[in-house]
Formats: structure tokens, C-alpha cells, sequence
């Protein structure tokens, strides 16, 4: 299943749960795209390996973090974490816009 297209993701942090929309582009083993949050966009890169995305997203607020994301696509949805270096891991879960 493709991961190509747009996602609408919840990240559960210490801080609340944190909304995102996702857009992917899938090319072989690797894809491109974007994150809006908090009216911010960035764009994100990463790599595809059968239904399991990575990729990493270097963050300012609340404070500078890289934050290593893990994700599982099933169809229309998307489960995985995101790790936070010393602060552990946060679930993560989208659907397909």
C-alpha cells in the first residue's frame, strides 16, 4: 500500500497532543514531503521500507529537539512513535486525508 498523499497525524506528548497534516511523496526507497504544525511547515525526507516510513524532524519549540520518527502504513491509517532523544518515545497515529 502506498503512503503517497496527505495525512492528518496526532502525536501524544507530555505536552498534549501535538496535530500535524503530512504530505508524502514516495520515490523507490526513499520519500519527500512536508509537515505543517502549529502553522509551521517544514519539509521532511526519509526512507520506505514495505509499509514502514522513517524519517527526522528537527523541532525549535518548546525547545531544539530532533525527533526520530518510526511509522506503520495499513491501508488508510498510520501508527508508529517518535523518539525524542533523552524525553523516550510518543505514540504517534494518522489517517489518510
Amino acid at each position: 500500500m502506498s503512503a503517497d498523499g496527505k495525512w492528518n497525524v496526532t502525536l501524544n506528548t507530555p505536552l498534549g497532543q501535538q496535530n500535524a497534516e503530512i504530505t508524502i511523496k514516495s520515490e523507490g526507497a526513499n520519500f519527500t514531503g512536508s509537515a505543517q504544525l502549529q502553522g509551521n511547515t517544514q519539509d521532511i525526507a526519509g526512507s520506505v521500507d514495505g509499509d514502514t516510513l522513517t524519517w527526522k524532524v528537527s523541532i525549535t519549540q518548546p525547545m531544539p529537539l530532533t525527533l526520530d520518527f518510526t511509522a506503520k502504513i495499513a491501508g488508510d491509517d498510520m501508527a508508529g512513535s517518535a523518539k525524542a532523544g533523552a524525553f523516550g518515545s510518543f505514540p504517534l497515529t494518522g489517517k489518510r486525508a
